[in-house]
């Protein structure tokens, strides 16, 4: 169980890491351009570029504070906050007609509820 949610919480960590990185780093334009990027046309660059360190901070948070045993009580936490985000981006996309986006989000949240519910019960790092 430990190391499944250990996998877990990595695949959700290179997924922030690459959407961190994406968004905080790739000019707007360029992401409304991309296939289901269509959103980050319609909002901010300050709000995407918000979004991009929250999944920058989300990927450390899911990893780094447990492996170099730093509140690892942080792991369960940052897999709740990224739950409110997917649902955040399900609607988003949702509401765009992009439904196959709204699945992927969908496995994301799912990961993340997997993570949280392991974490803060039958894995803990607590006991």
């Amino acid at each position: 169980m430990n190391l499944a949610l250990w996998i877990a919480a990595g695949l959700l960590a290179a997924v922030a890491l690459t959407g961190g990185v994406t968004k905080t780093f790739v000019p707007r334009e360029k992401l409304a351009a991309a296939h289901g990027g269509g959103w980050t046309g319609e909002v901010g660059t300050a709000f995407v570029k918000t979004l991009g360190v929250l999944e920058l901070l989300a990927a450390a948070g899911l990893v780094l504070t447990a492996a170099l045993d730093i509140a690892p009580v942080l792991v369960p936490v940052t897999a709740v906050c990224w739950i409110l985000l997917m649902v955040g981006a399900m609607i988003t996309h949702g509401r765009r007609g992009e439904s196959a986006f709204v699945v992927l989000n969908l496995a994301y949240l799912a990961l993340a509820v997997f993570i949280a519910w392991g974490r803060f019960g039958p894995e803990s790092f607590t006991g």
